[in-house]
């Protein structure tokens, strides 16, 4: 059985749903960050960047006795396709497709969303203007980018739903954390996108269960000191500049 090391995040969001999608049996070890689950020696044994998704599979692909971990939410998805033989074509044109979308999401779509939750939501006051508003307009810019795409395809890479969908979704998902000038309601391909992989059955499965309330109940989170030191702050850093 596949253990998926996790959080509630979209980047661990994204393996879940692939592991649901193919079916494979897996076991979910759930880490909360802002309780320092991730400050410690085993996990970091896991991941040298102590982030999750971390996937560690006993029975690796070309068979041995020797379990593969692998890291970095991209990976985890391209090692499943690989494994199953699923979700990412094997022609080299749909192939690259769903890796160039898969590398957009991870270098573009991700990180500027994740930095313009931040600044919207979780930074400490005062929040300087400047560095909100950069990442908030590239990150409805992106939106825009992924609308025009989908415009002409069903799915991010063409017509078929890949890893690449998986991948983009669970930050769409978000889009409305950022108080973004345009609401993702009206971007209409995205949307029409956005619903067609809400209504799939293993996407539900892993949405059934609620995310952490004290992220999501007000318009500016005020993050209790413990738990940013450990997420964000003077914890996080300190562990990881000691050798």
């Amino acid at each position: 059985m596949i253990d998926l090391h996790s959080t509630t995040g979209p980047n661990a969001r994204k393996v879940q749903i692939m592991l649901e999608e193919v079916g494979l049996p897996y076991r979910l070890i759930d880490y909360e960050i802002g309780k320092g689950d991730l400050l410690t020696e085993e996990f970091r044994a896991l991941n040298p960047n102590g982030r999750v998704p971390v996937l560690v599979d006993p029975e690796p692909i070309g068979g041995g006795d020797t379990p593969v971990t692998v890291w970095e939410s991209a990976a985890c998805l391209q090692y499943l396709a690989d494994k199953t033989g699923q979700f990412l074509p094997t022609e080299p044109h749909g192939r690259y497709a769903t890796l160039q979308w898969l590398a957009w999401q991870i270098a573009s779509l991700g990180p500027y969303h994740g930095q313009a939750h931040h600044f919207t939501r979780y930074a400490p006051e005062p929040i300087d203007p400047y560095a909100a508003q950069r990442f908030r307009l590239e990150a409805e810019r992106l939106m825009y980018v992924l609308d025009r795409q989908l415009r002409a395809n069903e799915y991010v890479a063409g017509a078929d739903y890949t890893i690449a969908d998986m991948a983009c979704w669970p930050w769409i998902n978000l889009t409305w954390n950022a108080k973004f000038d345009r609401p993702r309601e009206s971007f209409e391909h995205l949307e029409r996108w956005f619903q067609q992989i809400k209504a799939r059955p293993a996407v539900g499965r892993v949405y059934a269960e609620k995310l952490d309330e004290w992220m999501y109940r007000a318009d500016h989170v005020r993050i209790p000191p413990e738990r940013w030191t450990n997420g964000f702050g003077d914890n996080f850093h300190a562990f990881h500049r000691k050798g």
